[in-house]
């Protein structure tokens, strides 16, 4: 037993003011009631809550209508609002949840809001929604008081639309709908579209005969651009190389020049430090020599007078010898001399020489004069002799005084020697080191001018560049050679004179003008893909109402035989015999689509692409007729057909179509009320058997109906003007 809908809750929905909820626990649901006591309101809530937009298909002038208006003991309510809860375990509808509800509300200042799961949507959002659920406020899904035979009242167009929505092709439908207004509007946009760029193209084509000569102008500008780029730019990334290079030569000279200084200091610090060891040495040095000298000049005296003692010893001697051997006095004279001798070399060479000679004339005068002179002497006064051995001793110690200095100078001037060494090598260190300065220095100098020169240069480049009206940080920015690429300079230079030339000669270019071109070109692009735009989605749009036609024709097509076969059966069934069936009625139409010129402007003007007149046969919708035949009557218009009978036709048809595709749920008010007895049992029966298939919620009198029914709803009219509802569920 089908139970897709389960509840259905209204507060303030018409006559029912307080809250009010009935449920459909499936099968067939029964309302019953006295005239006007509301059970129709029932229906058109269910109906207003399809997303039924029209106030007088549910028995109202406007949306006020809807909203309780009060009575004399209850005040009239603000707002109305119904809610229709269905089932989607089994996941009929298209959305994640096992629970579905459709809340609409409605206020007197006639603005609605529709809510799916509590979540507020637009109403055509509502409308697909129970479109693909073959769900609607239109058709056959809910057949209204007094509407049995609407199936039969409807054109041929409206019963059409009726099966299609029964059998899901509504949702097609919409989307057909939508395709084509979507169509229309398309179409009138195009229309718009060409008939601005007609408007345009004149102007444009005069514009542009006016900007062509500055349309070359530009060319121009970017040869002469590109040539500037390449002729300055080559030149600028040189210089910069070559400058860098330089400053990194200066940086390293710089960085030499400070080594060198710091050596220099050294040099300097260590040449003074030498030379202020030197003073106190030297002065002990000059002091031995002066030492030494006083000496030797005591010495010459002490030899002069030994001199003369030594000559009067040999006088004394020579007289003393008159009267002995000659040869005495000579070998005396001969001691003497070669004493002098000796001594004289000793005085030459001084030091342990002269200490050895010194020591040995001195052992060789004792020896002489103990030998030689002893007795034969006695003519020498003793005074000569005490003072010739005297002076003898006191040159003794001359020498060795004399020897001890002249040891100390050596040792002295030997340490004169290694400070002189030592000094010449700190002074010589010291004038390396300034020679290395000078000649980094002049390195250096010729570097700063050659910097200098090349900034020169550099600078004339930079104020050619500004006379070109260009700044020289554009050229700046690459730092590959490469990407200026090899140009001859001379021939690149005549060729910037030659375009410098030529621009002046066209003139300054109309601001005005060229940005008015600018501005319409642009607009004409626009409106050509606009215009483009447009046909692709006209075709398009063509294209899926083709599709969707065929569609809805094929299976409106492939389904009416079905329905044939089940009309004339249940027609037969009603009628006792007879024949019934549907017919299409086709009606063919021709529809004229002339494309328009356009006019595709490229690289020139005049080429123009002509669509050719089309004239295409589409063929309308096509509508229902039925075709009947009644048992032992001549009829054959619906129009002879009493009211009872119509009512017999509609409900054939009705089972027909929910027999070949059953509605989760069906909505009837009061369709039995022209059935007889006989007919009403039937219909009953008939219900019952469709109850497996679809859920009813039938409004009636008949007792047929009420017999068969699992929930029967009682709705009456309480003492305040309000509806109120009873349930009874009916045993099997």
């Amino acid at each position: 037993m089908a139970n897709l809908l389960k509840r259905l809750e209204l507060n303030g929905f018409k006559s029912f003011a307080q809250k009010t909820v009935l449920d459909f626990p499936g099968g067939i649901t029964a309302i019953v009631g006295p005239n006007g006591s509301g059970k129709s309101n029932v229906v058109d809530a269910i109906r207003w809550l399809l997303g039924e937009r029209e106030a007088k298909n549910l028995r109202g002038g406007k949306v006020e209508d809807l909203i309780f208006a009060g009575t004399s003991k209850r005040p009239r309510m603000g707002q109305a609002q119904a809610s229709l809860h269905f089932d989607n375990a089994n996941g009929f509808f298209p959305v994640d949840f096992t629970e579905v509800t459709i809340m609409r509300r409605a206020s007197r200042d006639g603005v609605n809001h529709y809510f799916l799961n509590k979540s507020e949507i637009l109403l055509r959002d509502l409308i697909d929604f129970f479109a693909k659920a073959r769900l609607g406020s239109r058709g056959l899904i809910i057949i209204a008081q007094g509407q049995s035979d609407i199936f039969i009242q409807s054109a041929p167009q409206g019963r059409r639309e009726m099966i299609e929505e029964i059998l899901g092709l509504r949702e097609y439908q919409i989307k057909k709908s939508d395709a084509e207004r979507r169509l229309k509007n398309s179409e009138i946009n195009l229309d718009k579209v060409r008939a601005l760029i007609e408007e345009i193209l004149p102007h444009l084509r005069s514009l542009r005969r006016q900007t062509s000569k500055w349309e070359k102008r530009e060319e121009l500008e970017e040869e002469l651009k590109d040539l500037e780029n390449k002729f300055f730019g080559s030149q600028l990334y040189d210089l910069g190389q070559k400058l860098e290079s330089l400053d990194k030569k200066l940086g390293e000279e710089r960085e030499t020049m400070s080594v060198l200084e710091r050596e220099k200091k050294a040099a300097l610090a260590k040449q003074s430090k030498i030379e202020s060891g030197q003073p106190e040495g030297r002065r002990d040095l000059q002091k031995i020599k002066e030492d030494t000298r006083l000496l030797l000049e005591k010495k010459n005296q002490l030899q002069k007078e030994f001199g003369r003692l030594e000559a009067q010893i040999e006088i004394l001697s020579s007289r003393a010898a008159s009267g002995e051997e000659s040869h005495s006095a000579e070998k005396i004279l001969e001691f003497i001399r070669d004493l002098k001798k000796r001594l004289e070399i000793g005085a030459e060479s001084g030091g342990d020489d002269l200490r050895d000679i010194v020591r040995k004339a001195i052992s060789d005068i004792d020896s002489f004069v103990s030998g030689k002179m002893g007795a034969g002497a006695g003519g020498i006064p003793e005074e000569i002799k005490s003072r010739f051995e005297k002076i003898n001793s006191e040159l003794g110690s001359l020498d060795g005084e004399i020897t001890s200095l002249k040891d100390k100078e050596g040792e002295l001037e030997k340490g004169q020697e290694e400070f002189y060494i030592a000094f010449k090598s700190a002074v010589a260190e010291v004038e390396s080191v300034k020679d290395k300065i000078e000649e980094r220095e002049l390195k250096n100098r010729e570097g700063l001018f050659e910097k200098e020169r090349l900034e020169i240069k550099r600078g004339e480049i930079v104020h050619q560049i500004r006379q070109a009206g260009r700044d020289h940080a554009d050229f700046e920015k690459t730092a590959e050679a490469s990407a200026y690429g090899d140009i001859d300079m001379n021939q690149a230079e005549k060729r910037m004179f030659k375009l410098r030339g030529d621009l002046a000669s066209m003139g300054e270019i109309d601001e005005a003008l060229m940005k008015e071109a600018k501005e319409t070109e642009e607009r004409y692009e626009f409106l050509k893909k606009e215009s483009s735009d447009l046909e692709k989605a006209v075709k398009d749009l063509r294209g899926l109402i083709r599709d969707l036609s065929e569609k809805i024709r094929n299976e409106f097509d492939s389904s009416l035989d079905k329905i044939n076969e089940e009309f004339n059966k249940f027609f037969n069934l009603m009628f006792g015999g007879g024949r019934a069936r549907l017919k299409i009625v086709k009606e063919e139409v021709k529809k004229a689509e002339k494309g328009e010129e356009t006019e595709e402007e490229g690289a020139s003007l005049g080429e123009k692409e002509e669509t050719e007149d089309e004239e295409t046969e589409e063929e309308k919708e096509s509508g229902i007729e039925i075709d009947l035949k009644l048992p032992h009557k001549k009829i054959n218009s619906l129009e002879m057909l009493s009211g009872g009978e119509r009512s017999l036709v509609g409900i054939a048809a009705l089972f027909a179509l929910i027999s070949v595709s059953p509605p989760p749920f069906l909505v009837l008010d009061e369709i039995d009320a022209a059935l007889d007895e006989r007919n009403s049992r039937r219909f009953s029966e008939m219900l019952r058997e469709f109850s497996k298939k679809s859920q009813f919620i039938v409004v009636t009198h008949n007792r047929a109906t009420m017999e068969v029914a699992d929930v029967l709803y009682g709705v009456t009219l309480s003492d305040d003007g309000t509806s109120k509802i009873l349930s009874l569920k009916l045993e099997s």
